[in-house]
């Protein structure tokens, strides 16, 4: 058995460089030539119903945006122009357009030809040097695909994995940080690429070694609970995750009991799933990332007309961090203009409106907000700043911090929305 894992880490690891490094070639044939041969790559490598919309590849700074047009189209990043122009590939209706883009965030493009905006409006990462596996830096362990039937959640069945960093020693206890939509990050090679940046991060002293426990929502029957479990602000979801899959992690690994040593993240539902976390125990989880948060009414009901099944949901957290207790946590928060806007609420909205009462409050908290859609690009890009601001100052010696909003941060003013998308 230890043989095979091994054999699958090792597999993983020269995956995650394969993709890197026929990523990196591609640019580089695109740098160099408008033949047949990079013709083929593009069509092989993105595919023909994305080339048809819009697509890219990219190797750290450098990106190649690509798209089918019957004529000359001009590409757009983050609503404005591109340098450059877009060069046609072997003769046909394949286009492409090169650019260096600022890593560590995420970067909307488009295209536009005649006049009209062609193709679909997508959000791209930009991998920093992080992102990528580093020469001489150890890789951790990431165990096989876990299942658990829970008590909590009657009959829920949900996959989960743990991996645990290089530097962890089984022998002693290890800090912890839980994700929520596991399955997304539960691979060297996804596109978060958690893994990698948790090694690199720790190899540079970053992070202390850690504990990652990786748990997707689950399905009683085939009815996905991932909403039940992510959008009620109860204290449900994190008795599961403290009762029941923990004690499983810990028949492996040893981890600290303290807050401190604690953290969660997830983004969009399991981004106000992992706030609640640590709103309803800050004592055992005091480190919040939330991405893209879904501090809306996704779960709200009002209930009869004598007032039972009333449920909260997340929309009411802006206010409850304003009249509430205050808790000692520390919470990195994301999001973009472009985020949604439905019948549940706003999100971009709600995310200014709760990084706003968690200022007013002295709250320890970093607050980016760009110009992404309701995804992960914008993330996973600023995954190494997120982690390396969440873990800052971590001292193991300690149990306990008390966290207060940075001085810089005193000076600085509300979060304003200070103009519009349209002038009217």
């Amino acid at each position: 058995m230890r043989i095979n894992i091994l054999l699958l880490l090792v597999c993983a690891a020269m995956l995650s460089a394969a993709d890197s490094e026929a990523e990196k070639r591609l640019v580089e044939t695109a740098q160099n030539s408008d033949g047949p041969k990079l013709r083929s790559a593009l069509e092989k490598h993105l595919g023909a119903e994305a080339l048809k919309d819009g697509a890219h590849v990219s190797y750290r700074p450098d990106f190649v945006f690509a798209i089918r047009s019957a004529s000359e189209p001009s590409l757009f990043v983050d609503d404005r122009p591109a340098a450059g122009k877009a060069r046609r590939v072997d003769q046909s209706d394949l286009w492409i357009q090169l650019a260096k883009l600022q890593t560590g965030r995420s970067h909307a493009f488009q295209f536009q030809a005649d006049g009209e905006r062609i193709g679909l409006r997508r959000d791209v990462r930009t991998y920093s040097k992080d992102h990528y596996p580093q020469a001489g830096v150890r890789q951790g362990k990431l165990s096989q695909k876990q299942a658990h039937v829970s008590k909590i959640f009657p009959g829920m069945k949900s996959d989960w994995w743990y991996y645990a960093s290089p530097g962890v020693n089984p022998a002693k206890p290890a800090t912890l940080m839980v994700w929520q939509d596991g399955q997304k990050y539960a691979h060297r090679n996804s596109r978060s690429r958690l893994l990698t940046v948790v090694d690199n991060l720790e190899a540079q002293g970053k992070i202390p070694p850690m504990v990652l426990v990786m748990i997707a929502p689950g399905y009683v029957g085939k009815r996905r609970m991932r909403s039940v479990e992510y959008d009620t602000t109860t204290d449900r979801y994190i008795r599961f995750v403290s009762d029941e899959i923990l004690p499983e992690v810990e028949k492996k690994y040893k981890l600290r009991a303290d807050g401190y040593s604690r953290s969660i993240g997830g983004e969009s539902s399991g981004g106000i799933c992992a706030l609640n976390a640590a709103w309803q125990q800050p004592k055992n989880f005091a480190r919040v990332i939330s991405r893209i948060g879904s501090y809306t009414a996704i779960a709200w009901r009002s209930g009869d007309e004598k007032g039972a099944d009333v449920l909260d949901g997340g929309q009411f957290f802006p206010s409850l961090v304003r009249k509430a207790e205050k808790r000692n946590i520390r919470i990195w928060m994301e999001d973009g203009s472009s985020d949604l806007e439905n019948d549940h609420g706003s999100w971009p909205l709600q995310n200014i409106q709760l990084a706003n009462s968690l200022k007013m409050r002295d709250y320890d908290f970093k607050f980016t907000f760009g110009n992404a859609q309701h995804s992960s690009a914008n993330g996973d890009s600023k995954l190494p700043e997120a982690l390396t601001w969440l873990w800052r100052g971590y001292d193991a010696a300690k149990t306990e911090q008390t966290f207060d909003a940075d001085p810089a941060e005193k000076g600085k003013p509300y979060f304003r929305v200070v103009s519009l998308n349209r002038h009217e």
